[in-house]
């Protein structure tokens, strides 16, 4: 079984910056494509931020583009961190790392979550 854990959640100012990582522990896998979730209260899940993982090609969602940053940390170990610049009260939510592995159609190994909140 995949684990993935995520770490640098927390409270911080608008303005402010918060760096997250995420790592993948447990069984040998390959990963595809591994991504940044994010669910508000209220609101559905949404992806933020997404690299493919052979080419290191990134994706962002409109309303982070130009503040976060996805990034393979360590490639071997799949481990990626995403990094929030700029951050606003509308960036509080609970962020998820996910991963697809190679041959899945879509994200199958998901992460707790770590809590982002923004205080205006």
């Amino acid at each position: 079984q995949v684990r993935l854990l995520e770490s640098g959640g927390g409270l911080v100012q608008a303005g402010g910056s918060l760096r997250l990582s995420c790592t993948a522990s447990g069984r040998p896998f390959s990963a595809a494509a591994m991504g940044w979730f994010r669910q508000a209260p209220g609101k559905a899940r949404e992806l933020v931020a997404r690299i493919r993982w052979a080419n290191g090609e990134t994706y962002y969602a409109d309303s982070v583009k130009g503040r976060f940053r996805i990034t393979r940390a360590n490639a071997a170990k799949y481990t990626t961190s995403l990094q929030m610049s700029s951050l606003n009260p509308e960036d509080t939510a609970v962020y998820y790392c996910a991963a697809q592995r190679t041959g899945a159609t879509d994200y199958d190994s998901w992460g707790q979550g770590t809590q982002v909140t923004v205080a205006s």
